[in-house]
């Protein structure tokens, strides 16, 4: 196990998320306290995930959505000719 400041960790974040995936933890220390502790990730089962976002829903911590993906409208098409430089230097003249 490996210990790293805060400010290491910062400076080295990459190289030290590499060694994580070789399976090696990562002690994150400020001040000579522990504060936190990088680790390989464990795969969960779909059922332990949704048990563990069901519980966290309960906590209130998360909230599920419930309805459809959202759509965005369709982006504005700029007029043929236009330009965001003259509408900026115009705005600029109105003093807007």
């Amino acid at each position: 196990m490996k210990t790293t400041s805060i400010s290491q960790t910062k400076n080295q974040l990459g190289t030290l998320i590499d060694q994580v995936r070789q399976d090696e933890t990562i002690v994150i220390t400020d001040h000579d306290r522990l504060v936190a502790k990088l680790a390989p990730a464990q795969a969960e089962s779909a059922d332990e995930a949704a048990g563990a976002l069901a519980n966290l829903g309960q906590k209130g911590i998360i909230r599920r959505g419930n309805s459809a993906a959202h759509r965005l409208a369709a982006p504005i098409k700029p007029r043929t000719g236009s330009s965001a430089l003259k509408a900026l230097l115009l705005d600029r003249q109105d003093d807007r």
